[in-house]
């Protein structure tokens, strides 16, 4: 997938994702309605999933999460270095919309498909997280299946590594609230029976402090009958709007549920159906069956 940039808008990954559907013979003519293609970058190739991109001084940075790759593709070359590496975080400088720059591209995890990705993309400064270097920059991105890292990437060219946060599996969509630095990370954890959110104090990258594991009802260590659908991402309205929305499921089974962002973070730890129920708000469960 490419990085298309827009005159109406700066990302257009939506319509790169529905030319890529679209098959080649349908697309000698270039449409467009409300845009016009003023540039875009190949990302050396690698299939892109989440972009966030932020202001950081007089320029702006795409950081672009990719699927794993597999087989003869897992391993694009990064032209920056000459090197065969498995698909991570690209690093794009967008400031001028006609000539985007290639900037960096971080290795993911060791793996085949999306074992080896790196696919979620999250990056807060340190004057807004409260703990953190209030003059540098920080990413936080999911580590293939395996857990969640943090880097300094002040210099977007030249990234470095703070934390990992790994012993997890079925990583996903995470969400991390500049203001304050509360990070939810979306995985599985050892014991749990699927995948859920893990709360962090990442307010300083370096030094990540776990909060709690949290989940439904049922997808606790321990617990029998039918689990319920896994985490599949969240929002955070952060401590002002003392609310997290969470949903459960994809295509089948949903499940949102509203939860007290104050009573999750300072309510009772211990993983009990009680503690569990204690932040809740609300809970809405959708029809099952396949959609």
């Amino acid at each position: 997938m490419t990085l298309t940039i827009c005159r109406r808008w700066l990302f257009c990954g939506l319509a790169a994702a529905a030319a890529a559907l679209v098959p080649a013979h349908a697309q000698t003519r270039a449409e467009s309605r409300n845009m016009a293609l003023v540039g875009y970058n190949d990302l050396q190739g690698r299939t892109a999933y989440q972009p966030t991109i932020v202001k950081q001084g007089s320029r702006y940075i795409a950081y672009i999460g990719h699927h794993g790759g597999s087989g003869d593709f897992s391993k694009p070359i990064n032209p920056l270095n000459g090197q065969a590496e498995l698909n991570g975080t690209s690093i794009v400088d967008v400031t001028d919309p006609k000539q985007p720059k290639y900037l960096a591209h971080i290795p993911g995890a060791v793996g085949d498909g999306e074992a080896g990705a790196a696919q979620m993309t999250r990056v807060c400064n340190g004057q807004q997280l409260g703990k953190g270097d209030p003059n540098k920059v920080y990413l936080l991105r999911a580590f293939g299946r395996e857990g969640h890292e943090t880097f300094d990437v002040t210099d977007p060219a030249n990234p470095k590594p703070l934390a990992r946060m790994l012993g997890m599996t079925d990583t996903h969509k995470n969400y991390w609230e500049c203001e304050g630095g509360i990070a939810y990370l979306v995985s599985t954890p050892p014991g749990w029976r699927a995948r859920i959110t893990q709360v962090y104090d990442l307010s300083d990258p370096a030094n990540p402090v776990k909060i709690r594991d949290f989940g439904l009802v049922g997808q606790q260590p321990g617990a029998t009958g039918a689990v319920p659908a896994a985490i599949h991402g969240l929002v955070s309205t952060g401590a002002k709007g003392n609310r997290v929305y969470m949903a459960f499921g994809t295509n089948k089974g949903g499940i949102l549920q509203i939860v007290d962002r104050d009573k999750l973070l300072k309510g009772p730890k211990e993983v009990t159906p009680d503690n569990l129920l204690y932040p809740q708000v609300a809970r809405l469960d959708m029809l099952t069956g396949e959609s």
